[in-house]
């Protein structure tokens, strides 16, 4: 059928069409998030997934990670995050598990230290409160260097044990018992 109206009617039809609704603007907003991972190569699965970060300054705003600690990445060097610690970060601080994959010295390290520093919100005197087992000495080394780097100025103490003998040596004979 034929719709009768006034121009004035006509008007705020058109003015209601032109309004963007709250599915058309996540649509967009998707398709920008989706167009940042395929720019950066970013190929990730699940369901409710956070959004990349494309500065280490959005950790701090979205996250609220320590400034100190964005203070240490900003003072080691690195300026923009890799594409691992851009999608990997966010997913972490959200508490999701995670299965990554990127190639040597893309930032893998950066990337699992963050959120674990973050999560653990400050020092306290209770002994170990994260492990991170490493399956050769040398990538236990990189990894204790650089979360040495990162937490510096924060107050977390950071260990590297290797053998039990110079754990028992380090921290005591009880030291096996106690942790």
């Amino acid at each position: 059928g034929i719709k009768w109206m006034s121009s004035l009617e006509a008007k705020f039809e058109d003015a209601k069409d032109k309004k963007p609704t709250a599915e058309k603007l996540e649509r967009l907003r998707r398709e920008k998030v989706n167009r940042f991972r395929h720019q950066h190569r970013i190929s990730i699965q699940g369901t409710d997934l956070p959004d990349p970060i494309a500065t280490f300054e959005q950790l701090q705003e979205e996250y609220q990670v320590h400034p100190k600690i964005l203070e240490n990445i900003q003072a080691a060097g690195f300026h923009v995050p890799t594409a691992i610690q851009m999608q990997a970060i966010p997913v972490m601080l959200h508490g999701r598990e995670l299965l990554a994959s990127a190639p040597t010295g893309s930032g893998k390290t950066l990337a699992f230290c963050i959120p674990l520093l973050t999560h653990l919100k400050q020092p306290r005197n209770k002994g170990f409160r994260a492990l991170i087992i490493s399956p050769t000495r040398e990538l236990a080394s990189q990894t204790h260097r650089e979360l040495v780097k990162l937490a510096e100025g924060t107050g977390f103490r950071i260990h590297m044990i290797h053998k039990a003998a110079e754990a028992a040596k380090k921290f005591g004979p009880k030291s096996s018992k106690k942790f």
